[in-house]
């Protein structure tokens, strides 16, 4: 167990000021709360250092994706068999962007998510919560056969100016990367296919076709472009904290990904 003393907002939001966050920010933010260490408050602590530092002008975003509603043919990691895929598909309670909890993206981006005032999009795969002054602008127009481009909150926070913060986390958890995918001019497409809640409480199967995602080298890109000196490092609180302008981490990887092809 860490046995430095604990972290609370005050000191957390020091830290963060000193690796150079600033008020009126627009950030995202991919963390791992273990590693932050004990934080009085626990990860509310956390939403409340990020929401002082950045303060009334300033947004915090998260990722609030949901995997678990994505077409069940395609499942991987276990797949299931055949004969579920129709019952999955048809006893989907549907994708509410105020019901439907996120899955795998950790309990900081649950709490700001599920925070008051916080604004989620309504893409059923990769939907992403913002709160704060632009959270709206961010997560308004997430179209759907667009998941990780240009019209999704990853191109609205290139379009704010904003940045990244991965705290206790590697770039393989860093989805502002996808942009870079999004952008390249053949990116392989397929068909994609989830569950939506309406508001009456009808629920309809959709498909659609987009993009498909790659990041199984998400960390030897960020690595690359850490090693230009585009991120800056430092501690908050336990867990050591990357701090990099979304512009210039996807200005570096577009050309990064289509020197190499990588399909």
């Amino acid at each position: 167990m860490d046995q430095t003393a604990p972290h609370t907002v005050a000191t957390l939001a020091a830290d963060l000021r000193a690796l150079g966050l600033a008020a009126g920010d627009v950030v995202l933010v991919h963390a791992s709360t273990r590693r932050v260490g004990f934080v009085a408050g626990g990860p509310q602590a956390i939403v409340e250092a990020l929401l002082a530092v950045v303060g009334g002008t300033g947004t915090i975003v998260v990722p609030a994706h949901t995997p678990d509603n994505t077409d069940p043919a395609g499942w991987r990691n276990p797949p299931v068999p055949e004969s579920w895929w129709p019952v999955i598909r048809e006893g989907n309670p549907g994708f509410d962007r105020q019901r439907s909890p996120s899955h795998w993206m950790g309990v900081l981006a649950e709490t700001v998510r599920t925070w008051p005032g916080a604004r989620r999009s309504g893409h059923p795969h990769h939907s992403f919560a913002a709160l704060g002054a632009q959270a709206a602008q961010i997560t308004d127009d997430h179209r759907l056969d667009d998941g990780f481009g240009e019209h999704s909150p990853l191109g609205a926070v290139y379009r704010l100016g904003g940045r990244v913060l991965l705290l206790g986390v590697g770039h393989d958890t860093n989805t502002s990367l996808h942009l870079a995918e999004w952008r390249q001019p053949n990116a392989p497409r397929g068909h994609q296919g989830g569950a939506v809640r309406h508001g009456d409480g009808t629920v309809e199967w959709l498909t659609w076709t987009d993009v498909l995602d790659f990041d199984n080298d998400f960390p030897q890109l960020g690595g690359d472009f850490e090693a230009t000196g585009g991120a800056r490092l430092g501690p908050v609180g336990s867990a050591t904290a990357r701090l990099m302008d979304q512009r210039t981490l996807v200005d570096f990887a577009v050309p990064w990904i289509s020197a190499r092809g990588r399909r």
